[in-house]
């Protein structure tokens, strides 16, 4: 197994680097390995990455998400997980850290990681949603839903009605 960590601190609030991180479909516009991400459910993102001509596809579940604080996931090919954590440091402040674990890493990935590529790529990814958010102006909007163990929880609650389960509105 790999392990790879690597923090950035943003000079942003806590809230707007959480709204932004959420928008899971923005990632291309700032990561340079990230291809396309599609959310096909709240607690589900198919992925597609690649440097140059490389490309791999994988879909993840998110197994934790709490506003403002973390986001964890799962690989559904059992070869990852990881967690990203948002620690406000001052009013305009975030510390951004990002936890991977690499459980089986396919043989490109083992070379790669032997050169220290992979963390360097995380590193420079993370430096790359820093210039974004900090660039932004503005604050994006989020989903501020909560997932625990895979279970979707919703925005705000509300009285039951029924039994049937539904996905939050957003």
């Amino acid at each position: 197994m790999t392990t790879i960590e690597e923090t950035v601190q943003v000079a942003v609030p806590v809230r707007t680097v959480y709204n932004q991180w959420t928008q899971f479909r923005t990632f291309p516009r700032f990561m340079t390995s990230v291809v396309k991400v599609d959310q096909v459910r709240p607690a589900i993102t198919h992925w597609t990455v690649g440097l140059g001509p490389a490309r791999h596809e994988f879909a993840t579940e998110i197994v934790e998400q709490q506003p403002d604080t973390c986001v964890a996931w799962r690989g559904l090919d059992a070869r990852h997980r990881g967690e990203v954590t948002f620690h406000e440091t001052a009013p305009d402040s975030t510390a951004v850290t990002v936890h991977i674990e690499l459980l089986r890493p396919r043989l490109v990935v083992l070379l790669a990681d032997a050169s220290g590529l992979v963390r360097r790529v995380v590193r420079s990814e993370l430096a790359h949603f820093k210039e974004f958010v900090e660039g932004l102006g503005q604050e994006g909007e989020g989903w501020r839903g909560t997932i625990r163990n895979g279970h979707v929880r919703p925005v705000e609650s509300e009285p039951p009605r029924c039994h049937v389960p539904r996905w939050p509105v957003g």
